[in-house]
C-alpha cells in the first residue's frame, strides 16, 4: 500500500463534524509536511499544516482530496 500524496503538494482537508460526520460547511487548504508509518488499522495518515492558519493536523488519507 503507497501514499497518493506526496510531501509538500497542496490538498483540501475535510474537516469533522461531531462523531465523526463530515462537515460541509469549508474545506481547508493544506501542506503534506510529512507521511505517518502505516498502523495497525492499516489507514494511511499524514501530517499536515494549514495554509492560513498556524494549525498542524495528523489525518488518514480518506480526508484529503487534490487541491486544483
Amino acid at each position: 500500500m503507497a501514499h497518493n500524496f506526496s510531501i509538500n503538494e497542496d490538498v483540501h482537508h475535510q474537516s469533522q463534524g461531531p462523531q465523526g460526520r463530515a462537515e460541509k460547511i469549508r474545506s481547508n487548504v493544506y501542506t503534506i509536511i510529512g507521511r505517518m508509518p502505516i498502523e495497525a488499522d492499516g489507514r494511511l495518515r499524514y501530517r499536515i499544516r494549514s495554509k492560513t492558519d498556524n494549525v498542524e493536523r495528523i489525518v488518514t488519507e480518506e480526508q484529503l482530496s487534490r487541491s486544483q
